[in-house]
């Protein structure tokens, strides 16, 4: 019976080992670079991310106004520095891998350009209400912070 205690007690742990290496919180996600935080979100079900999601916003939404400010200033200065550094690697490839990196960009586009015909005109119309109500949504929050500035029609 004890055997048999021992036996259940490490199969569970067992099945929790990849479930608590998956849990991290969203401090942690925040940490990792960018690669690693790629490869963690798609090892995500879309529970966890939708969890993880809803842990961010509620921080940010605890956040004080200056807190915020403080994280924005953060969010920029990252985009800055990944903008340089996505600025030095094209600098320093030879005109052959710029070709293919355009190449690659092209495919991408056309791959989304095919997804898009495909979508049936019912989809089209959600795509575009979707779209159009997140730009509201983003003029919003600008408008918010600008003090003033009508959105625009």
């Amino acid at each position: 019976m004890r055997t048999l205690r021992l036996v259940a007690a490490a199969a569970g742990l067992a099945l929790l080992l990849p479930i608590s290496g998956m849990a991290q919180s969203a401090d942690e996600v925040e940490q990792m670079t960018g690669e690693e935080r790629r490869e963690y979100m798609q090892g995500l079900s879309e529970e966890e991310r939708q969890a993880l999601r809803e842990e961010q916003r509620a921080r940010w939404d605890a956040m004080s106004d200056e807190e915020r400010q403080a994280a924005r200033e953060q969010m920029q200065e990252r985009r800055d520095l990944n903008r340089q550094a996505m600025r030095e690697k094209w600098d320093s490839m030879s005109e052959e891998e710029r070709e293919a990196a355009r190449a690659k960009l092209r495919e991408r586009k056309e791959l989304r350009r095919e997804t898009w015909n495909n979508l049936s005109e019912e989809e089209k119309k959600a795509a575009r209400e979707q779209m159009r109500n997140k730009r509201d949504k983003d003029r919003e929050k600008r408008n918010k912070k600008g003090a003033g500035n009508p959105p625009q029609q």
